[in-house]
């Protein structure tokens, strides 16, 4: 059976969702596939940046990591995208690289792909689902196939039972956190590896 090619695709201001990421790049990496984790370039102003010392370590700390590309999105077979909430909606980072994808989802590079997603926010009531709901909006314009967590595993309800994609308030990750993660990162590995067999 050929070995599914995962891109995961991330932003994170202060920590948390290169934190997720982390541990969906574990969990993918153990169920078989092969992974790119990707982070998308920080838009943000240099000075605003610097201005806040946590936002300015946080960019330090992922500076080893390359920035997504067009061929990372080629390349994968599924996707699994990372974003903190912003007024209910990704980050103005995350979708200024998705608006870059025009070129390739009319050429039909984005189609027939697998893709799920996972949030944060500072509040339990932050936009999680709002933010998860507009890049399922976006991922269906291209044509990819949701792999949406749904209540497939305990894990899921000990996180907070959120069935778009795995939601926190922001702040360190805990073991029931990071399995829901797995899960998630897991389904979406094990979906794809049927998808091209």
């Amino acid at each position: 059976m050929a070995q599914p090619k995962i891109t995961i695709v991330f932003y994170s201001t202060y920590g948390t969702n290169h934190a997720m990421a982390q541990e969906v790049q574990k969990a993918a990496t153990a169920a078989g596939a092969e992974v790119r984790l990707r982070r998308v370039p920080e838009t943000a102003p240099k000075e605003v940046v610097e201005g806040q010392d946590a936002w300015k370590e946080q960019l330090e700390k992922m500076s080893d990591i390359p920035e997504v590309s067009h061929d990372d999105m080629t390349w994968a077979d599924g996707y699994f995208f990372l974003t903190p909430t912003r007024y209910g909606n990704a980050t103005s980072q995350m979708r200024a690289f998705i608006d870059t994808l025009g070129p390739l989802w009319m050429e039909g590079k984005l189609a027939d792909k697998t893709v799920t997603a996972a949030t944060s926010a500072n509040t339990v009531h932050g936009g999680h689902e709002t933010t998860l709901w507009s890049l399922h909006v976006t991922f269906m314009h291209w044509g990819c196939i949701l792999v949406a967590p749904g209540y497939t595993d305990q894990s899921i309800f000990d996180a907070g039972g959120n069935p778009y994609g795995f939601s926190k308030a922001a702040g360190e990750l805990s073991d029931t956190d990071k399995a829901a993660l797995a899960h998630q990162a897991t389904r979406l590995v094990q979906k794809t590896e049927k998808l091209i067999a």
